[in-house]
């Protein structure tokens, strides 16, 4: 929960929900409830409990002190749209990020149909980015509900990647990002299913970002942050005055 991160697609984490529970294949080695584990039953600390949601509106003034300009990935030790956050607190998540017009506010959810149920009910500036996790084939449609969000910038985090993914519909979709699981228990990721989401994101002329291979290296960079010999951490570029259509079927 630092200000700074080691994630190498942001800068900063803001975490003013914390804890969440498993709800996809994805979520078996969650590095956020590993994390967690060595302060349970350590009194007054935020995770005395364990990995049980809190919302800290104590930490929602946090990005005002930041005064140099960010990307700041929001709730990674959480999911906003995790059905036992109110609407309420979510809102003010949001009239946090349309006011601290400086930063870029990273959004990752796996629930994206409460995405879409209360995007109409949030104010969406430009700063604002939105993605959903897809680990597997079978968490795609995911991808559609992403689509009819008004966000400046959508992206799909493919991580922790657990099989195959093709013919990925990249219509309305800014950034992907690709990569495998960390840590003592991480799952295999085989290159084969990361080049086949990197070629479908050239075709589509999407920026993409692959972050590492996983397992236990726990390596920052260098070959295990390279697809046939290339380091590929491309950003997007907003699309502000973007006009939401139907996502191909």
């Amino acid at each position: 929960m630092s200000y700074r991160t080691s994630i190498e697609w942001t800068d900063s984490t803001w975490n003013p929900i914390i804890g969440c529970s498993k709800i996809s294949p994805g979520c078996k080695n969650c590095y956020a409830e590993a994390i967690t584990k060595r302060f349970v039953g350590i009194k007054g600390h935020p995770f005395e409990l364990g990995f049980q949601i809190r919302m800290r509106p104590d930490k929602l003034n946090e990005p005002a002190r930041w005064k140099t300009p960010r990307k700041i990935f929001t709730c990674s030790m959480s999911d906003l749209f995790h059905e036992q956050v109110p609407f309420e607190f979510i809102d003010q998540v949001f009239k946090v990020m349309v006011t601290e017009k400086r930063h870029t506010f990273q959004l990752l959810t796996k629930r994206s149909e409460r995405l879409v149920e209360l995007s109409p009910r949030l104010t969406w500036s430009p700063n604002i980015w939105v993605g959903v996790s897809v680990e597997s084939e079978e968490q795609k449609s995911r991808i559609q509900y992403l689509q009819t969000v008004p966000a400046a910038v959508r992206f799909i985090s493919f991580e922790p990647l657990l099989g195959s993914i093709s013919h990925v519909n990249l219509s309305g979709i800014d950034w992907v990002i690709v990569g495998g699981e960390s840590g003592v228990h991480a799952r295999k990721m085989e290159v084969e299913w990361a080049t086949e989401i990197r070629d479908q994101c050239i075709t589509n002329h999407v920026p993409f970002f692959f972050k590492q291979f996983g397992g236990r290296r726990g390596k920052k960079g260098g070959e295990d942050a390279a697809l046939d010999g290339v380091v590929w951490h491309e950003f997007p570029t907003p699309k502000f005055d973007r006009m939401l259509s139907t996502p191909d079927e």
